[in-house]
């Protein structure tokens, strides 16, 4: 299983960015897809989750400026960031818990994405 992160950049606040990942490979099910992210000098944290029945979280400081959603039948996850902070820098990685056969339910990461807000 592989996921595929794109769609970061560099940016100026206030502007908006959309980062998408698709998973890839003997994939029988999808259970929670999310996005996190890790700044310089600091502990990688969770920036928004969607289950399979679709219930989502955003930590607190995306609330009302970042959107998570999914798209089951291309096994992909993307986050809408807008009203962007020059403190959203940071290494945005997707994340996804994944049935595969014989190994049964792991977690996948992507490989991470860049995301530079400055003017």
């Amino acid at each position: 299983v592989q996921l595929q992160a794109s769609g970061g950049g560099l940016v100026q606040p206030g502007g908006s960015l959309r980062l998408s990942c698709v998973a890839s490979g003997s994939i029988i099910s999808i259970n929670s897809m999310g996005w996190y992210r890790q700044a310089p000098g600091k502990q990688r944290e969770l920036v928004a989750v969607i289950t399979g029945s679709r219930n989502i979280n955003y930590v607190d400081s995306v609330k009302g400026r970042f959107t998570i959603s999914r798209d089951n039948a291309k096994n992909a996850v993307y986050l809408q960031m807008d009203s962007l902070k020059p403190e959203d820098t940071a290494v945005y990685y997707c994340n996804a818990e994944i049935y595969i056969p014989v190994l049964g339910w792991n977690t996948y990461w992507g490989q991470g994405t860049l995301v530079t807000v400055s003017s």
